[in-house]
């Protein structure tokens, strides 16, 4: 008995709260009352909304410069032909081990590379067979006198109908890409010994 009291003064109270709501408002399509408006209304400026505090009137502001990016220190070369081969004979490939170039090194190759150049780097990848002029094999004699920087150079700038994949591809992962390329031209060299 008392419980369906408890359950009807309960459904009195609620109808009576949803009635109320009703009533004091004038279009149902209104917005509720805001307990926490500073949930809503930030309080610093967006990114790009206008700002009284700077001159410009902009909120979002330019880093100073000479500014580098933690982690990313700067690489002073052009893309020229001269600068890439200063690149091959100043930059040095950081250790990348043996497992890092057949994991990740081969993953980003295979994204990346393998459309152009092919699964074993022969310069025959999808691109070549829909008539895309082909790119040199990575197994020629001039891609094999390639020091690794000059590689890191090609994949930062890029190189004749080769586009920069500074953007594409992080640091890190183009050395890797290196060291697995490098395990191509190996594994060509130890067949080429062998037949």
């Amino acid at each position: 008995m008392a419980r369906t009291i408890v359950n009807a003064t309960l459904f009195i109270l609620t109808v009576a709260l949803l009635s109320l709501n009703w009533i004091l408002r004038s279009d149902p399509a209104d917005r509720n009352f805001e307990f926490l408006p500073d949930m809503v209304e930030s309080v610093p400026y967006d990114s790009f909304a206008a700002n009284p505090n700077f001159k410009d009137g902009s909120t979002l502001r330019m880093p100073v410069a000479g500014t580098v990016i933690r982690g990313y220190p700067p690489l002073h070369y052009a893309a020229t032909e001269v600068d890439a081969k200063r690149a091959g004979r100043e930059l040095v490939s950081p250790a990348v081990t043996r497992k890092e170039a057949l994991g990740r090194g081969a993953a980003v190759y295979a994204n990346f590379c393998e459309t152009c150049h092919g699964p074993e780097g022969k310069g025959d990848g999808r691109t070549a067979q829909r008539g895309v002029p082909a790119p040199p094999s990575l197994l020629a004699p001039n891609a094999l006198a390639l020091r690794d920087g000059q590689m890191f150079h090609i994949l930062t700038h890029g190189q004749a109908n080769m586009a920069s994949y500074a953007s594409q591809i992080e640091r890190d992962d183009r050395w890797r890409v290196i060291a697995y390329v490098r395990i191509l031209q190996e594994a060509a060299k130890s067949k080429g010994a062998g037949g």
